[in-house]
């Protein structure tokens, strides 16, 4: 049997400051090809190059990646402001509508950091800019040194920062075998307010939402705003994670 295919959305960058482009962070495709074993496929997330109806006939999972850009403002009723940017307006357009159509299918979707974000926009939810800025938050976002450059060390810069405790009998206390896990860091948006079918599972020692499912999907539909794609490989957080997305995958295929 051939091996499953994940999508995997690309981000709207400017290569060299002048060429667009689109790019997908090599740690994504590396977690897809090694803990799900299947090949990794990226595709634009740009509404005027992707079908959605096309691309979910040729894919049997779909992952949202996290990206430098944010997730629109008017796209959860708030006005822009600077402190949103930098957006991907394009991507939006893309992962909103690929979110509900992946969960009303039944094709398994897993959503990391702005992947997640998505998934809890696209059913409501709000976010906010700056969780760091919220009362009795901690900043969520990447180690930065002194002088505020990012911290040269990727072992630090992706180092586990915080404890989430996980719903107890929910979908994520089961998979890890722990009502607590410690993860990673690497944010400054987040879920203010969680839509109707979005279910939080889990929840960072500081009130930030960092695990959800969506309700009454019809296959796998969960996300995280950890970067789980980071070591799959070693990790077991984040290797049970991905291993549980291939399982759902294989189940779709076989099916």
């Amino acid at each position: 049997m051939k091996r499953p295919v994940v999508g995997v959305i690309g981000n709207k960058v400017l290569a060299e400051g002048r060429f667009p482009s689109q790019r997908v962070g090599e740690r994504n495709l590396r977690a897809v090809a090694d803990v799900v074993r299947a090949l990794p496929l990226m595709f634009a997330g740009s509404p005027e190059i992707t079908d959605i109806d096309d691309l979910l006939d040729s894919v049997d999972g779909i992952l949202l990646t996290g990206a430098r850009a944010n997730v629109h403002p008017t796209r959860f009723g708030t006005d822009p402001h600077v402190s949103y940017e930098p957006y991907d307006l394009d991507r939006d357009a893309v992962a909103l509508s690929l979110v509900e159509t992946c969960v009303e299918r039944g094709v398994p979707l897993l959503g990391i950091c702005r992947g997640f974000q998505e998934m809890c926009v696209a059913y409501g939810s709000t976010l906010h800019p700056e969780i760091r800025d919220i009362p009795g938050r901690q900043n969520h976002r990447m180690p930065r040194l002194e002088n505020g450059e990012i911290h040269p060390d990727p072992t630090v810069v992706f180092g586990d920062r915080h404890d989430v405790a996980l719903a107890p009998g929910g979908v994520f206390a089961r998979l890890f075998g722990s009502e607590t896990i410690r993860v990673n860091s690497l944010h400054g948006q987040g879920v203010l307010e969680p839509g109707g079918r979005v279910v939080v599972e889990g929840i960072a020692d500081d009130g930030t939402i960092e695990a959800i499912r969506i309700k009454d999907a019809k296959g796998f539909a969960l996300g995280v705003q950890w970067h789980a794609e980071y070591d799959p490989q070693t990790n077991p957080i984040n290797k049970a994670l991905f291993e549980a997305f291939g399982a759902a995958i294989a189940v779709r295929k076989s099916a």
